[in-house]
C-alpha cells in the first residue's frame, strides 16, 4: 500500500497528510481535554499579601492553580478544593488582608511610646476585624478605633469610640440580632467602650446599628419576634387540641395578640384610719406642770404669838356661814395648778414600689375555622356534614381553655364551620433527573467524550477514507496483473451481472461488456495468453 502513493497525486496526497495530522491532532486534543481538571475558585478579592503566600503554600502541596481572567480569582482542581481550603486554615490564610498582633512581634528596638501605641491601636483593630469575618454574611470588615488620650482630670476625660465597615456576601444580609452582636463584641473588647458609641454600616452605607440602644423605646425586631412566637404558640395549642377529634387538615386557626412592652414603675403610700391608743406605738411624750398663787404659806401677824404652837379652839363647833366662805376662797387661791400632757403616736403608714413585667398581653383575637366533619358509610362512599350546636360549644370551650381566654381584657373569639375547597396536597416537586447536579456533571463528561467521538469519525470517514480510496484501487490493479486471466475473467463476472442464458451469444455479449467496461482486465487476458499461460 505504501509503494501505491507514489501513484497519487500531489492533491490526494496531501488530502491523506491533512487527514492523518488532523486525525493525530483530534486524538491529542481530546487526550489533553480529558485529562484537563476542572477548575473552581479557591479563593477571590485576595489582597497582595495573602495571594502572594496562598501560592507559595499551594507550591508546597503540589497543587496546581491559575487566576482567573477579569476578576483576579484564584482557581485550583475542582477535586482539591475543600482540601486545599482545610489546609490553607491550619495555616491561617487567608488573614483578609489585615494584621493583628503578630504586629507587635516585629518591634524595632528604640521604638517611641506614641509609634508603639500605634502598633497596638492597629493589631486590636485587626484582631476585632478577623473575630467579624467569620460571621457567615460577612465577607470583610474594617474597624477603626478611636481612643482618647487618657487625662487626670475627670471633665477632660473622653469616652472611646468605633466605626466598622462591613462587605456582605451577595445576597446576604445581616438582622438586628447579629447586628447588635457586634457591637456588644467590640464594645466589649475595647475598656470604656459604650455599646452606643458603635457605629456599623456596610458596603452600600447604609447604618446598620440603628436602634440599637437599649432606651426601651419603640418596637424592635426582637418585640415583634416575641409577638410571632406567642401568636405561633397559640395557634399551636389550638390546632394540638383539635387535630384529635376533627384531624390536623380539617382545623384552621390564626390568633393575633396585643402585647403591652411598656416599663412601668409604680411607687404608692397609703395611711390606715386612726388606731385606738392602746394599740398604737408611742413616738414621744411631754408632761409639765405649772403651780401659780401663795400656796400653804404662813400669814398673820407676825411676832411670838404667831411661832407659837396653837391653842385649843375655843369656837362653836358650827361655823358661822360666812366663815365657811371666806375658807373656800382661801383654798382656791392657795390651789391654783396648771398641767400639760403631749402624746406623738406612730403613723401607719405603707410604701410599695412596684415593677410591671414586660410583654403583658393585653388582648386576643382568636378565630377558628374547622371543615365540615366527614364520615364513611358501610360501603366506604365519604359524605360531610356541618357541625351541630353541641360541637360547635365543645369547639368554643376548648379554644377558651386552650387560650386562657379572659373576657375582662376584652379577649374576642370566633368559631366558624364551612366546608373546605379540597385542592389536593401539593406534593413536594421533585427535581427532574436532567436538573440534578451529578446528572449535570455526568451529562457533561458524557457529552465531552461523545463530541470527541464523533469529530474522529467525521475525520476518518470523510477527510481520510476518500483519500485513501484512490490506494485501495491500485492494490486491486496490482493484484489482477499478477492473477490469472481466468481469475480475473472470473472476477469480473463477479461484478458484472451475469446472464441468465449460457448461449454463445450471450457470452460474446458478456466479452465486449467487460471490454468495454475493464479493458485493463481484458489487456491482462490478452497477456497472458500471449505468453501462453491461458
Amino acid at each position: 500500500m505504501l509503494g501505491n502513493l507514489g501513484r497519487l497525486s500531489l492533491q490526494q496526497k496531501m488530502g491523506i497528510g491533512i487527514g492523518i495530522a488532523a486525525l493525530i491532532a483530534l486524538l491529542a486534543g481530546a487526550w489533553m481535554w480529558g485529562q484537563t481538571p476542572d477548575y473552581r475558585v479557591l479563593y477571590s478579592n485576595l489582597s497582595d499579601r495573602d495571594g502572594g503566600a496562598i501560592i507559595e503554600s499551594l507550591q508546597q502541596m503540589n497543587i496546581p492553580y491559575k487566576f482567573a481572567e477579569g476578576g483576579g480569582a484564584l482557581m485550583v482542581p475542582s477535586n482539591e478544593v475543600h482540601e486545599a481550603r482545610l489546609k490553607l486554615a491550619s495555616q491561617g490564610l487567608p488573614k483578609g488582608g489585615t494584621v493583628g498582633f503578630e504586629l507587635m512581634e516585629n518591634q524595632k528596638f528604640g521604638i517611641t511610646q506614641f509609634a508603639e501605641q500605634v502598633n497596638y491601636q492597629r493589631a486590636l483593630e485587626g484582631e476585632l476585624a478577623r473575630s467579624v469575618q467569620t460571621i457567615g454574611a460577612v465577607a470583610s470588615a474594617r474597624i477603626h478605633l478611636a481612643i482618647p488620650k487618657p487625662s487626670v482630670f475627670i471633665k477632660e476625660q473622653q469616652k472611646p469610640s468605633a466605626s466598622v465597615v462591613l462587605t456582605l456576601r451577595g445576597g446576604r444580609l445581616l438582622d438586628s440580632g447579629q447586628v447588635s452582636a457586634i457591637v456588644h463584641l467590640i464594645s466589649s473588647s475595647v475598656p470604656d467602650l459604650e455599646a452606643k458609641n458603635v457605629t456599623v454600616v456596610d458596603q452600600d452605607g447604609t447604618l446598620l446599628s440603628a436602634g440599637q440602644d437599649d432606651n426601651g423605646t419603640g418596637m424592635d425586631a426582637k418585640q415583634i419576634e416575641y409577638v410571632k412566637q406567642v401568636e405561633q404558640g397559640y395557634i399551636k395549642r389550638i390546632e394540638n387540641i383539635l387535630a384529635p377529634l376533627y384531624g390536623a387538615e380539617n382545623v384552621r386557626a390564626q390568633v393575633t395578640a396585643n402585647v403591652d412592652f411598656a416599663r412601668v414603675e409604680q411607687t404608692s403610700e397609703t395611711y390606715k384610719p386612726n388606731q385606738s391608743p392602746a394599740d398604737a406605738s408611742i413616738r414621744s411624750q411631754q408632761n409639765s406642770e405649772t403651780l401659780n398663787g401663795s400656796g400653804l404659806a404662813a400669814s398673820g401677824v407676825p411676832g411670838a404669838l404667831s411661832n407659837q404652837p396653837p391653842v385649843p379652839a375655843t369656837a362653836p363647833i358650827v361655823a358661822p356661814p360666812n366663815a365657811q366662805g371666806a375658807q373656800a376662797a382661801s383654798a382656791a387661791r392657795l390651789d391654783n395648778l396648771h398641767k400639760e400632757s403631749t402624746v406623738n403616736y406612730e403613723v401607719d403608714r405603707t410604701i410599695s414600689h412596684t415593677v410591671m413585667p414586660v410583654g403583658i398581653i393585653k388582648r386576643l383575637s382568636v378565630a377558628v375555622v374547622v371543615n365540615d366533619k366527614k364520615s364513611a358509610d358501610t360501603k366506604g362512599k365519604v359524605s360531610s356534614r356541618p357541625l351541630s350546636d353541641k360541637e360547635k360549644a365543645q369547639i368554643d370551650m376548648l379554644v377558651k381553655d386552650a387560650v386562657g381566654f379572659d373576657a375582662s381584657r376584652g379577649d374576642s373569639l370566633n368559631i366558624e364551620n364551612a366546608s373546605f375547597k379540597d385542592y389536593g396536597e401539593a406534593a413536594p416537586k421533585e427535581v427532574p433527573i436532567w436538573k440534578q447536579t451529578d446528572m449535570i456533571e455526568l451529562a457533561k463528561e458524557i457529552a465531552k467524550y461523545l463530541i470527541i467521538t464523533i469529530v474522529m469519525l467525521l475525520v476518518i470517514f470523510k477527510v481520510i477514507k476518500p483519500a485513501l480510496r484512490p490506494l485501495a484501487a491500485f492494490k486491486v490493479d496490482d493484484h489482477v496483473g499478477h492473477a490469472p486471466a481466468h481469475a480475473a475473467a472470473e472476477h469480473a463476472e463477479e461484478e458484472i451481472i451475469m446472464p441468465t442464458s449460457p448461449s454463445y451469444e450471450n457470452n460474446l455479449n458478456l466479452a465486449k461488456q467487460i471490454a468495454q467496461q475493464e479493458p485493463k482486465i481484458v489487456a491482462s487476458v490478452i497477456k497472458e495468453w500471449v505468453n501462453g499461460n491461458g
